[in-house]
């Protein structure tokens, strides 16, 4: 099992990847309706109503949450890796487009304002992630224009008028949805519901797709790009010192070390009160009445977050940055090419007091002395994370630590749980690396409120979240593989080039137990394929997915300043 999947497990999936990619070695636009048979057939466990008339409105959502607003009036996709591909390809002005975002996926996107979207690719992942997002996209959004349809049209409803029950009860009899599917739906549309639902039912969606770019080398040249980008901006902070690079987000470590929310908390409560979060409000007296053990400084960080998001406050995100860069922080937001920002903290200008309270107090003398930084980045997206490694760990003097924290799936915990492995099988390599991971539950479970710590376990790191099926998850599940995501496998890979030299191995066990750096991963569980549908696009879990977040982050500074003032 170690040494590779059974054809029979994910051969379904291996038909779809096959027929996507062989459809891109095309010149010209493929169409997405060209992949819905295969991606059908595949099962994915986040499409799980791929197959029915139903609307399955948690694919719809997860999908729709990873692309930007502009989706309905997009026909044409194009992917590329950089500038001067896009230039090749006689898109020499997609610079000049709108940027537009989505809410659950970091990527550059420019919209040309008619029915081109270009999208910016780090690896063959991007490609892995895109393609069955559009296709569940457009599988789902034809789904609910047929419903409409058939219903004779949503024209004669009423925009400026609130649902009432009956006409809430109506809309899930036309779409053929639950109570639950329409509070979600909801809630990620608020007011704009109807008049989303009436663009739906007046048309269908056919995408086209096109690749503009999709050799290695052109990967490996944007990844360049990206860091010479670093090197352009802050290159001096980096000459000749000891590294220790983090991948988890642009956040959580800033808020730790620069005190700002704790040192604003009368503005950010009288923000809540002003603008009457009831939620909040009551969740704050009950911290302040303990009687409930959520930590209050990730309220304060959640909050801080809703203020700074609000335009009036402008004024303080400019002191917040101005904490921050005081407390040692400096921020290098991406280009073009990947869309991964980066920070270099300079542990020797930590102030010790604006510290989050949690951590231990650090010797503030040896940490004066201290010349190492912490690399952190915005972590990226599967195969994308053994580009960015191998490009730090050619260019700086030393790599001390290697940490990564982030999202994944789990087989036998909850949302919420932090989950810490000390086994991996990458889907890329076919290789299972095992190693000492730095982390044990002990570290994380001062920190940890709500979840539970999970250590000792076994990761799997696949190509991409659509690309999972139950038969899939059943045969790892049985064989102890619990953890479920995607960056922990292309580290390694870029660790073991760290330690030997050569290239990381194919479909062999790997053993990394010998390293003279520190290297460890935790992953919080944001989703539970077992339990049908349960997936952050049908989840919202508010203020407390920040409870592991911090406490992974809250786990990585603490052993940074442990071994650089031991």
């Amino acid at each position: 099992m170690d040494r590779g999947i059974p054809s029979a497990a994910n051969e379904d999936i291996e038909l779809y990847m096959r027929t996507y990619y062989s459809l891109l070695r095309s010149s010209g636009e493929i169409e997405i309706k060209a992949l819905i048979e295969t991606h059908t057939q595949m099962n994915s466990s986040l499409h799980l109503k791929a197959r029915s008339e139903e609307p399955d409105i948690a694919a719809w959502v997860y999908s729709s949450l990873r692309l930007p607003d502009c989706m309905p009036r997009v026909r044409r996709v194009l992917l590329g890796q950089s500038d001067e591909v896009f230039d090749k390809a006689g898109f020499s002005d997609v610079e000049y487009w709108q940027p537009v975002t989505a809410a659950g996926r970091r990527r550059k996107m420019f919209f040309d304002g008619k029915e081109t979207l270009a999208a910016f690719i780090a690896s063959a992942s991007d490609i892995d992630d895109l393609i069955p997002i559009l296709t569940a996209y457009e599988i789902e959004w034809n789904k609910i224009h047929n419903l409409i349809v058939q219903a004779g049209g949503l024209a004669h409803w009423r925009e400026d008028v609130p649902l009432s029950e009956a006409a809430r009860k109506e809309l899930m009899r036309i779409l053929l949805i639950t109570p639950a599917d329409l509070t979600t739906l909801e809630n990620i549309w608020g007011n704009t519901l109807l008049s989303r639902l009436k663009t739906i039912g007046s048309m269908k969606k056919h995408f086209a797709l096109r690749l503009l770019a999709g050799s290695l080398l052109d990967y490996r040249k944007a990844t360049r790009h990206w860091w010479n980008n670093i090197a352009r901006r802050a290159g001096h902070l980096l000459e000749g010192r000891p590294v220790y690079f983090v991948s988890s987000n642009t956040h959580s470590l800033a808020n730790l070390i620069s005190g700002y929310a704790q040192a604003h908390e009368e503005d950010l409560i009288r923000y809540i009160y002003d603008r009457r979060h009831e939620n909040l409000m009551r969740e704050y007296q009950a911290i302040q009445a303990e009687e409930v053990k959520s930590s209050k400084e990730n309220f304060l960080y959640y909050t801080l977050k809703k203020y700074c998001a609000d335009p009036e406050n402008a004024t303080a995100v400019e002191d917040k940055k101005r904490a921050e860069h005081e407390a040692g922080l400096t921020h290098i937001s991406s280009e073009r090419y990947l869309d991964v920002d980066a920070q270099i903290i300079e542990i020797n200008r930590l102030i010790p007091e604006r510290l989050d309270s949690r951590l231990p107090r650090p010797n503030a003398e040896r940490l004066r002395a201290s010349r190492a930084v912490i690399f952190n980045i915005d972590y990226p997206l599967g195969l994308a994370a053994y580009q960015i490694l191998s490009e730090v760990a050619r260019n700086v003097e030393q790599l001390k630590g290697v940490y990564s924290m982030g999202k994944a799936a789990t087989l036998n915990g909850r949302i919420g749980d932090v989950i810490i492995p000390n086994v991996v099988y990458d889907e890329h390599s076919q290789n299972t690396y095992l190693f000492n991971n730095c982390f044990s539950a002990r570290d994380l479970e001062p920190y940890l409120v709500y979840g539970s710590v999970l250590d000792n376990q076994k990761a799997i790191t696949v190509k991409g979240t659509f690309l999972q099926n139950q038969k899939f998850m059943e045969l790892f599940y049985r064989e102890g593989y619990t953890d479920i995501e995607m960056e922990a496998g292309p580290y390694l890979s870029a660790i073991y080039e760290m330690i030997y030299p050569k290239r990381f191995p194919v479909n062999e066990i790997v053993r990394l137990y010998q390293t003279d750096f520190d290297f460890g991963f935790l992953h919080y569980a944001s989703d539970t394929p077992y339990s049908k549908g349960r997936n952050l696009g049908a989840v919202h879990p508010s203020y407390f997915g920040m409870d592991p977040t911090y406490a992974t982050s809250l786990a990585i500074l603490e052993r940074i300043l442990r071994r650089e003032t031991e």
